[in-house]
């Protein structure tokens, strides 16, 4: 088991995959963080030296990630709702916010901005 952030992972597991389990970190940001660390990108967890895995934890502990990132994104839709914009309105009321069409299906903006309603 290895130990980055709080969390516990198999030995097994891929490094990319790892790092995309993290809030924020998608397919393009593990990629060139693995880079940047001179990670082969079929690398697994048991493979890495401990140095290394310091260096991933070090890397990801000066991102924006998981809760920073959550609550830096609900402060920025409060701000635009305090601000009374046409997204932010779209927002409180939970309509889509980005031009979709309401005429007919808003079903999936809706389940999606649940979420991020205050009531």
């Amino acid at each position: 088991m290895v130990f980055i952030l709080g969390i516990n992972f198999p030995d097994a597991r891929l490094v990319q995959g790892t790092l995309q389990s993290f809030y924020g970190i998608g397919a393009h940001n593990s990629v060139k963080l693995m880079a940047r660390l001179h990670i082969h990108p079929s690398a697994r967890l048991g493979s890495l030296s401990n140095q290394k895995v310091l260096d991933i934890t070090a890397e990801l502990s000066n991102m924006k990630i998981e809760n920073d990132l959550r609550r830096e994104m609900q402060e920025n839709i409060k701000r635009l709702r305090d601000m009374g914009t046409y997204r932010g309105r779209r927002h409180a009321m939970g309509l889509p916010v980005r031009g979709q069409n309401t005429r007919s299906q808003t079903a999936t903006a809706n389940k999606l901005n649940r979420v991020d309603r205050l009531r």
